[in-house]
């Protein structure tokens, strides 16, 4: 897992150099022109509340990655804790911190799992970050091309080009934001 690991962080610094990946919310800031935002609710309703709601998030989640993902994707999910150090056994593929000042630090720790795609495949993940449970989730493909990052009320795309961007923005007009800035 270490060559993967060197590997992957090889190629994301080449892709994405703007961003550390344990900061997925920095995406739409550094790369705005390739960043796009897909609301889970009609009239952007941030929390599913109905199983019928459920269904209408999961469902979109696994729409918009039914398009960037055809085959294996790389699932991202970062541990905040206090310190520099991870104490359990596997180990985490990044590590950022993000308060230095003392007696407040704190740390990201990002772990990687490659999984094959498919809808469906990871929707316990996705009704966690829904619910506001798990944050700071990243899903790519191999190449790291797109970078899909669902949030709890919807999802942030980034995609591999402006045209990319605007085909995908396009196909959903109805679940993007009325905010004029997207958010």
């Amino acid at each position: 897992m270490r060559r993967v690991h060197e590997q992957l962080t090889d190629l994301w610094d080449r892709r994405w150099p703007k961003v550390h990946p344990c900061l997925p919310y920095r995406l739409k800031i550094e790369y705005p022109d390739l960043w796009v935002r897909f609301h889970c609710l009609p009239e952007s309703k941030r929390y599913p509340e109905t199983k019928h709601e459920y269904e209408i998030v999961l469902g979109r989640y696994n729409t918009v990655m039914a398009e960037l993902f055809s085959d294996q994707i790389y699932v991202m999910t970062p541990v905040y804790t206090a310190s520099p150090d991870w104490p359990g056994g596997e180990e985490p593929w990044r590590i950022a911190q993000f308060d230095d000042e003392p007696g407040f630090e704190s740390y990201g720790h990002l772990f990687l799992a490659q999984k094959v795609w498919e809808p469906g495949t990871i929707d316990g993940l996705l009704r966690r970050v829904a619910d506001d449970v798990e944050a700071g989730v990243i899903i790519a493909d191999p190449d790291l091309r797109w970078l899909f990052h669902p949030y709890d009320g919807g999802m942030d795309v980034i995609a591999p080009t402006t045209a990319d961007r605007d085909a995908l923005r396009d196909r959903h007009r109805d679940w993007l934001s009325k905010h004029p800035e997207g958010y």
